[in-house]
Parts: C-alpha cells; structure tokens; sequence
C-alpha cells in the first residue's frame, strides 16, 4: 500500500466472512456518519461485499468536497442530511439495518453539552425512530477503567466506570440506546472499538510522526490495543446478525497488547531514527480483550508487526494523514 487509492481499496476488501454474512442478512443498509473518519471506507466495503444485491444508504452532511460524489458513482445511495435535525432524521427511509458511526471526541473540554448531546442524545432519537431495524453502535472501550498492565484488558463482563466527559457520554450511548432495545425490543449491538489503526491515521501514526520528527515519546501510558481499520469495519457489519435485545456487546480491537516503547524503537529501526522518551510507563492503561470478537470473526489479516512496517513506510515517503491525532496517552479522559 503505497498510495491513498490503494489503501483504499484494501480497506473496501471484503473477506470470505464478510461476503457469506451479508448474504445471510436480509434487508439494506443504512450508514450513519458515513462522512467521517470511518464512514467513506466501511459504506465502500458494504458495496463491495454485497455486490450490489441491496441498496447501501449513505447518510452525512459530507462536507468533504467530492465524497457524496464518490461515493455515488461507486454504487451508494447517497443522502446528504444532518441526523441530529429531527425533521432530517424523520425524512430517511425506512432500512432494516442501520450502522450507527455519529460520536463527538475531541473539544469536549469546554463543550461538554455539545458532547453529551451528540453521543447520548442523539443516539436515543435514532434508536427511537429505527426502533424497528437492527442496529449496530459504535462505542469505545473508553467506558472500561484503566486496568492492570499485567492484565488481559477489560473483558465485556468488566463493570464499565469511564474516566472523563467524553468517556461517560459514550457510555451515555449505551444505556439510551439500550433503553430504547428493552423498551421496543430492538435488536442492537454495542461495539467497544479501540483503537483502530489504517496508514493515514491511529495510534501507529501518532508515534511515527513523533519519532520521525525527533519529538520525545511519552511513555505515561504503556501499553495500548491496536486493530486494522480494516478488520473493524468487517467486524462492524457482521455484528449486525448478533444484534439482539438485550444489546449484544463486543470488544472490538486486536488480540495483542502493544508495549508504546517497543513499537517506537520498531518505527524508529524502520524510519532509520532512534526514538527518544518522556515518563515511565504506569501500571495501568485502557486496555480491552477481545477473545470474544476472535472466537465469533477470527483473528485481523494485518499484524501490529506489518502494521508498524506498513506505517513507517508511508510517513518515510509522506504519505497522506487526516491530521486526527488520536490522544490515547491521555490518562485524564481530557480530549
């Protein structure tokens, strides 16, 4: 993967798994926040491993200039509308699935009505008006406290207790969403992802910028779960056929816990610089398992290994990067 169109297209691949699945789900698909960070390359894999055999609705405001058209001539049946406007959210159609991907992280300091409104809120208006679909949520692994560095990470069974604004409004989104799944009987699945890695951006990213640029690394935080963009996507719209009421819940990341120090001095051999830090690694960290989503998806097809080559390669070369930091050393939940 060398260049943006060919990233692209290994994102939008779809797996055996993938492809047998959506042949067992009845009904279209609808994508929420289709514009954002994970929206474009999740509604192209829909396209892609469904061949056309249903309509793959794509909802945002698109304010990324060429994206709905994109995204149109590819196949999506593109609506451009803000779901957080009742009168917009009311106006799409009706779908049998829906992939919910609309959350507020970053600028939560300072606007936290703005975050609660967006990631508690409005999940509960758009769990009320496709009460009868199925749905599939994003949320985060930020609702789990930080845990042991000797641990596996948080499991689902973990009681959740997140740190921070952003942290509690996400776990806001569960329990509406999930009132809403008790209330009507709505099929909803709940998906703990953290953190999802591609070329242009992740936590991989983050620390080849900083060991590229010569800039310390810190090493507050450890530890951290990493998982291909790519498999998460996957993982996303297969979850769509264990969606149930009560909500089926899933840690969604790789089976590896990552050592922060190793995977600088791993990018730094790559990119020819040697890594220099900052702190010392604490003895927790938000950090999930994942057995569960392996046992159900089997296991991502890209390594942290390949990935940390794969991603030095493109920041030696310049690659494109969507400039969206992901902030996974902060230990305050201050985003």
């Amino acid at each position: 993967m060398r260049t943006v169109v060919e990233l692209e297209e290994r994102l939008a691949r779809p797996g055996e798994g993938l492809i047998a699945d959506m042949a067992r789900l009845d009904g279209d698909i609808m994508i929420l926040g289709a514009g954002g960070k994970l929206g474009p390359s999740l509604v192209r894999l829909a396209l892609n491993a469904t061949k056309g055999d249903r309509r793959i609705v794509a909802v945002s405001r698109f304010s990324e200039p060429g994206l709905a058209d994109a995204l149109t001539a590819e196949g999506a049946t593109v609506v451009s509308a803000d779901v957080a406007d009742e009168q917009a959210l009311r106006g799409l159609p009706d779908v049998e699935n829906v992939v919910f991907l609309v959350g507020a992280k970053f600028g939560t300091q300072g606007a936290e009505h703005a975050t609660w409104f967006t990631n508690s809120y409005l999940p509960g208006r758009v769990a009320d008006r496709f009460r009868d679909s199925r749905i599939a949520a994003l949320s985060t692994g930020n609702v789990y406290p930080l845990v042991p560095v000797t641990s596996a990470g948080a499991t689902e069974e973990t009681p959740t207790d997140p740190v921070g604004e952003y942290a509690m409004s996400c776990l806001g989104r569960e329990r509406v969403m999930s009132h809403f799944s008790a209330k009507y009987g709505t099929r909803l699945a709940l998906i703990r992802l953290n953190y999802a890695v591609e070329l242009r951006y992740g936590v991989l990213v983050d620390l080849a910028q900083k060991v590229n640029a010569g800039e310390p690394v810190d090493l507050s935080t450890g530890m951290a779960n990493v998982v291909w963009q790519g498999y998460a996507n996957e993982v996303t719209l297969r979850s769509l056929l264990h969606a149930s009421a009560p909500p089926f819940v899933l840690n969604l990341t790789g089976p590896e816990l990552i050592s922060v120090r190793q995977a600088a001095i791993d990018l730094g051999r790559a990119l020819g610089k040697q890594p220099s830090f900052v702190g010392e690694e604490a003895p927790t960290a938000l950090l999930s398992n994942a057995a569960r989503c392996h046992r159900l998806f089997g296991y991502p097809e890209l390594t942290p290994a390949e990935l940390i080559e794969l991603t030095a390669a493109w920041i030696a070369e310049g690659g494109a990067l969507l400039g969206k930091p992901t902030k996974f050393e902060r230990r305050d939940g201050r985003f």
